[in-house]
C-alpha cells in the first residue's frame, strides 16, 4: 500500500511540475513573441473561456471522481459524463456560433470563438481524465494530462524560431494542442482501462446526475469567478495592453505557489485520518509553521528577483512596470497557504456548508473591491482588490476555525511576512549584486525566524517523529 501511495505522488507530483513547466514556457514565449495588445486579447480570450467551461462542469466533475472511487459502474459514469460534455458544450459552442451573425465584425469575439473550439475539445477530454483519476490510475493521468501544453509549448517555440509567430499562428497552435489532448485522452483512456467503448444516452439517470451535483454548483460557480474576473474586468474596463502587463505578473505569481500545489492535495486525508484518530492537534501547528516559512520566503525570492531577472528575460516589458503589482500579490502568499490549511480542516471535519459561505464572501469581497478600485487605480487595484479578499478569507476562517490549538495562528502568518519585508528591505539596501542581495537577505530572513521563534531548533526532531508516524 506504501509504496502504491508513492507512486502515485511521484506520478501527481511529475505532472503537476512538467505541466507548470510548459505553462509557463508557453505564457513566456506569448509575452514575448506578441505585442502587448495582442497578448492581453489572448490572454482575456482565455479568461473568458475558461471560466465559462470551468462553470458548463456543473460540479460533475469532481462528483464523476467520487462515484468511480467509491466503486460505481464506470462504464454507466462515463457515459453520463460524456452525455453531459457533450451536452452542454455544443449548447455553449451552438451560442457562440449564433453569436457570430451579430458580433462577426468584432476581432475580439473571433478571437473568442476560434479559441472556444479548442477549449470545447479539452471539455471533451474531461470524462477521460476524472474517470481515470478516480480509478487511481495517476501515472496513466500524468501521460494524459500534459499532452496539451506540451506540444503547446514545443509548437510555440518551433514558431518563434521559425519567426511565424503571431496571433493567428497562436491560436492555431492552441486549438491544434487541444485537439489533440482530446484524441489522445481517449487513445490513452480505452487502451490502458480495457473498458468498452459505447454511448447510450439515459435522459432519467442523467437528471438524477444533475440534480446530485447541484449542491456542489454554486462552488463551481464562485470558485469560476474568482479564478479570473479580475483579468476581464481589466481586459473590458481598460485596455489589452494593461491586461497583458496584470497577466503577466498573475501568471508568474500563480506559478510561484507550485509548493502550495503540491503541498494541498496531501493535506485533505492526512487531516481526515488525524481528525477521525483524535490526533495530538500539536502536529497542525508544527506543519503550518512550516507553510508559512516557505510561503514568506516564496515571496522574498519573487520580490528580490523579480525586476532584473523579468526585466532580462523580456526586454524590459513586463519588469519595472509590474514591481508594484507583484509586491502587493506577494502579500497574499502567506495567506494562501493559511487559507488553504484552514479549508482543508473544514473540508476533512465536512462543514461545506461553512466553506460556501466564505467562497460567497471573498467572491463579493472581490467582485465589490475590483469594481471599485481598477477604474481608480487600474493593475494595482486589481492586485489590492485580491489582497482584501483573501484577507477577508483568512479572517473567516480564522473566526471558524474549531481546533483550538491554531487559534493564534496569524501572529505566525504576521511575523513569518514581517520577517521577510524586513530581509528584503535589508537586502535591497546594500546596492551589490543581485546575487549577494538574495544570500544577505535569505541569511538575515533564516536568522529573524530564529529569533520569532518561527524555526526552532527542536523542529528537526518533531518532522522526523512526524514522518516516522
Amino acid at each position: 500500500m506504501k509504496i502504491k501511495a508513492l507512486k502515485n505522488l511521484s506520478a501527481n507530483t511529475l505532472q503537476l511540475v512538467i505541466n507548470q513547466f510548459f505553462a509557463a514556457i508557453t505564457f513566456y514565449i506569448l509575452s514575448l513573441g506578441l505585442d502587448k495588445a495582442a497578448f492581453g486579447r489572448i490572454n482575456l480570450a482565455l479568461a473568458i473561456l475558461l471560466s465559462v467551461f470551468s462553470i458548463l462542469s456543473f460540479g460533475i466533475d469532481q462528483l464523476t471522481v467520487k462515484k468511480v472511487a467509491q466503486g460505481h459502474d464506470v462504464p454507466n459514469v462515463m457515459n453520463l459524463y460524456i452525455g453531459h460534455v457533450l451536452l452542454s458544450g455544443l449548447i455553449f459552442y451552438g451560442l457562440l456560433l449564433l453569436g457570430y451573425i451579430i458580433f462577426h465584425a468584432s476581432p475580439n469575439y473571433n478571437l473568442v470563438l476560434w479559441m472556444g473550439f479548442g477549449k470545447l475539445m479539452m471539455f471533451f477530454a474531461m470524462p477521460f481524465k476524472q474517470v481515470t483519476n478516480g480509478l487511481e490510475k495517476f501515472s496513466l493521468l500524468a501521460k494524459m494530462a500534459i499532452i496539451s501544453n506540451t506540444l503547446r509549448a514545443l509548437g510555440l517555440l518551433a514558431l518563434m524560431l521559425c519567426h511565424a509567430l503571431n496571433l493567428t499562428t497562436a491560436v492555431i497552435t492552441f486549438i491544434a494542442g487541444d485537439t489533440i489532448e482530446f484524441i489522445g485522452n481517449a487513445i490513452l483512456f480505452y487502451r490502458h482501462t480495457n473498458y468498452p467503448l459505447r454511448f447510450t444516452f439515459n435522459g432519467i439517470a442523467y437528471r438524477e446526475l444533475v440534480k446530485e451535483a447541484m449542491p456542489q454548483l454554486g462552488v463551481v460557480l464562485i470558485t469560476a469567478a474568482l479564478g479570473r474576473f479580475d483579468w476581464i474586468f481589466i481586459g473590458f474596463m481598460t485596455s489589452d495592453v494593461k491586461l497583458a502587463e496584470y497577466s503577466f505578473a498573475y501568471k508568474v505569481f500563480e506559478v510561484s505557489t507550485l509548493p502550495l500545489m503540491a503541498i494541498g492535495p496531501l493535506l485533505v486525508p492526512l487531516f481526515t485520518r488525524h481528525f477521525i484518530n483524535k490526533a495530538d492537534n500539536s502536529v497542525l501547528k508544527l506543519l503550518i509553521r512550516g507553510e508559512l516559512v516557505i510561503a514568506a520566503l516564496t515571496a522574498l525570492l519573487l520580490n528580490l528577483t523579480w525586476e532584473p531577472v523579468v526585466n532580462r528575460l523580456t526586454h524590459g516589458k513586463y519588469g519595472t512596470v509590474n514591481i508594484p503589482v507583484v509586491f502587493v500579490l506577494s502579500l497574499c502568499m502567506p495567506l494562501l497557504y493559511l487559507n488553504n490549511f484552514l479549508w482543508t480542516i473544514q473540508f476533512a471535519k465536512g462543514n461545506l456548508k461553512l466553506i460556501l459561505n466564505a467562497f460567497v464572501l471573498t467572491l463579493t469581497i472581490n467582485i465589490g473591491a475590483n469594481l471599485v478600485l481598477i477604474p481608480l487605480y487600474g493593475n494595482i487595484g486589481a492586485a489590492i482588490a485580491f489582497l482584501a479578499a483573501t484577507l477577508a478569507q483568512t479572517i473567516f476562517y480564522l473566526y471558524k476555525n474549531p481546533v483550538t490549538e491554531l487559534k493564534l495562528v496569524y501572529i505566525n502568518a504576521l511575523l513569518c511576512t514581517i520577517c521577510a519585508l524586513v530581509a528584503g528591505f535589508a537586502g535591497r539596501m546594500l546596492h551589490v549584486n543581485i546575487l549577494v542581495e538574495i544570500i544577505v537577505s535569505v541569511i538575515i530572513y533564516l536568522v529573524l525566524l530564529f529569533v520569532t521563534m518561527q524555526l526552532r531548533v527542536t523542529d528537526v526532531r518533531q518532522v522526523k517523529k512526524l514522518f516516522q508516524s
